[in-house]
Parts: structure tokens; sequence; C-alpha cells
């Protein structure tokens, strides 16, 4: 496994490589990570794994500051899995250039976490087109739990680059949670209640199954959960699968919800 700091040693280790996969991560690696790395090695000959908390993506300096961070546990773990290369950049060296051109959301792509996270999705596209264009990857493997986000990052870089964005599925723990770096922050009886949260929505949606207006009903389980969990609730709500526009029906939808349990916001789909 050969750890890459600068940009000169990722132009010297990859000059020979051919069909790369690249599966980016900000670090504190957990099972679904896992799965995207196997995912990749199982179709591309090598594979580089990037860690780096990006600091443009997050709207709220606090979160930036306490997101989890443990380098020398994500290193052992991509030892066992024989990852050929690690990426550990610097921010110098990955905003060593100014953008021509601004990135900037569309007013239809400015909903559900795009909504409530200002500048958010416009920092993740920024970082994703950064390293896509150092790394050079024939396949980017990227996980289903941040569905908006591989949905934008998965529209830019394949108009941009001649690169396969492969989407997987999300990983979860045996009480249905999706994995995530942030349930580092929450403690054992918040990540209960977490799970039993996936678990309502789980039935929730196949409840919707039949059910052709779901507005009310919605609503009506927003308030349900408030109630129930004590949490506060971002959004939830209904969209289209494929262009993440409001839907009254589950059919080829999916029930999307951000919500806060002791001030770690989570965001999951179903």
């Amino acid at each position: 496994m050969k750890i890459l700091i600068k940009n000169k040693d990722i132009n010297e280790a990859l000059k020979k490589v051919s069909n790369l996969g690249f599966v980016p991560t900000m670090g504190s690696l957990h099972k679904g990570h896992e799965y995207l790395i196997k995912q990749s090695q199982k179709r591309c000959k090598q594979t580089l794994v990037s860690i780096f908390v990006n600091p443009t993506q997050f709207n709220n300096k606090k979160d930036y500051l306490s997101y989890p961070k443990n380098l020398k546990k994500d290193l052992n773990i991509l030892k066992k899995l024989k990852v050929n290369f690690v990426y550990i950049p610097n921010k110098k060296d990955i905003y060593s250039f100014k953008r021509k051109k601004k990135i900037i959301l569309k007013k239809e792509n400015k909903v559900l976490c795009a909504k409530s996270r200002k500048g958010h999705f416009e920092g993740v596209i920024d970082i994703m087109d950064r390293l896509t264009n150092i790394i050079k990857p024939n396949k980017i493997f990227m996980g289903e739990k941040d569905y908006q986000q591989l949905l934008l990052v998965k529209k830019f870089i394949e108009k941009k680059y001649e690169i396969k964005i492969v989407p997987c599925k999300t990983v979860r723990n045996k009480n249905k949670l999706a994995l995530s770096s942030r349930n580092q922050l929450l403690d054992k009886r918040d990540l209960i209640k977490a799970g039993k949260i996936a678990k309502d929505l789980f039935h929730f949606k196949i409840f919707l199954r039949n059910k052709k207006k779901t507005k009310s009903l919605l609503q009506k389980k927003k308030e349900l959960l408030k109630k129930k969990f004590d949490i506060k609730i971002d959004y939830l709500e209904i969209r289209k699968k494929n262009n993440l526009k409001s839907s009254s029906t589950i059919r080829n939808s999916k029930i999307f919800i951000a919500y806060f349990i002791n001030k770690v916001r989570l965001i999951d789909n179903f």
C-alpha cells in the first residue's frame, strides 16, 4: 500500500496505472467505506482511496472541527483491505488554483440538503472535480446513503470527464441504521434510537405502496416521529429517484429525511 501526500507523488505513482478505481472519503472509515472499496477491487485492477476532510463543504465551522478523525485506524483498515494507494492531500495542494467558473446549483437542485445547507454541494462538487482532475480514475465509487450528493456529483463529473460514477448500495447495521462517520458522535442510546427511526421509515414506505396521495400522510408521520423520538426534523419528503423532483407517490421515488439527535445531523433515504 503506497501512501501519497503530494500531487507529484500521485503523478509518479499512477503514470502506468490503467483501470483505476477511486473511493473518495473524509476518513473515519466504517463498513460502508469497506463495501465501496471491495466494489472497486472487483471492477478495477487497482484502487485508490483518498482521505481529506474538505472544509468548503461545511457550512458550519463547529461541524467541520468536530468531524470525527482517526487516521491511524483508517490506515490499518486500508492496509488489511489491501488497497493499492491512499491519497492524503494537504489543503494547499488541493486548492492550489482558483476556479475559472464558479459552481452554482440550479434552482431545481436547491432541495433537501441543498436547501438547508447553503454552499454544501457547491463545495462537494468542487472537491470532487479537483480530486478527479488530480487522480484521473476510470471509475469513482460512491454510496447511495448520500443520494442527493451522488446524483449531483454524477451529473457534473460524467458530463466533464470520460469517467463512470458507480452507485453502491447503502450499508446498514443490524438495527437498519445507515452507517455514517457521524454515528461516532452518538452515544449507545442515541444509536438505538436512530435505528428505530430507520425501521419506522422502512415500515412507512411499505404502508405507502398502495397510497396515491401521500402529502397529508407524510405530515402526520413527521409529527409522530418528532413526538415519539424527541427529535428535530429538518425535512421528511418523498422525491423521485432520477431527478429528486417532488412526488405524490412512493412509486419510482424515495423517502428522504434529515434530522437531529442531540445536535448531530443525520440523513437517510428509503
